[in-house]
């Protein structure tokens, strides 16, 4: 009897293969017989999933930008304003490794967005899903009087995702020089100075 193959489980189990391979060995050391072989397949297992590279790595970049809403999700769980502005940074800053895996997954994909449209949307779109939730936490906590900066609450979007995307290059670069308390302090101040 032939073995049944569940198709959704096997693309989740080759993404999760890239995540780790582009973790480990940067965009330039995945390749496709190096997922494959992550993934525990023969290499022509990926060819009906993922007929290119740049498919596999759109999937991945889908997956972190999932893993990471996921994270937001449950942290956020009962919280409002501030408490849940925070607690949203603290799932994209990288503050350990799982993020930090997370940046090194990101950054490639920023680099093949700047010439390829598609990927380029994709990363449009969930920057604009982020950046309306954040501004949605701020609105909440200068409701709440947490926020006293007259800083309209789409600057503070702008503001706190520059921050974000910039200290996942920051780290996945050199992160021996740059600790997550340091991180955990930039937002800590940032926020202080909102409720100033």
């Amino acid at each position: 009897m032939p073995k049944i193959v569940d198709h959704d489980q096997r693309r989740l189990e080759l993404v999760d293969a890239t995540w780790r391979i582009i973790a480990k060995l940067g965009m330039e050391g995945a390749t496709m017989r190096e997922i494959a072989e992550e993934a525990g397949f023969a290499n022509g297992a990926l060819k009906p999933y993922f007929p290119t590279k740049d498919l596999l790595l759109t999937s991945a970049f889908g997956h972190v930008f999932n893993r990471t809403n996921q994270r937001i999700a449950t942290m956020t769980e009962g919280l409002s304003g501030l408490a849940a502005l925070r607690a949203f940074c603290a799932e994209v800053l990288p503050l350990d490794e799982e993020r930090v895996n997370e940046a090194r997954i990101v950054i490639p994909f920023w680099q093949k967005a700047l010439n390829d449209p598609d990927m380029a949307a994709l990363h449009s779109e969930s920057m604009s899903q982020w950046h309306t939730t954040i501004a949605a936490h701020c609105a909440a906590a200068r409701a709440a009087g947490e926020i006293k900066a007259p800083i309209r609450d789409a600057a503070v979007a702008d503001h706190l995702l520059n921050m974000m995307l910039g200290a996942q290059v920051v780290v996945a670069l050199s992160p021996a020089e740059h600790f997550s308390q340091d991180l955990s302090g930039q937002l800590e101040n940032y926020l202080a100075m909102l409720a100033a």
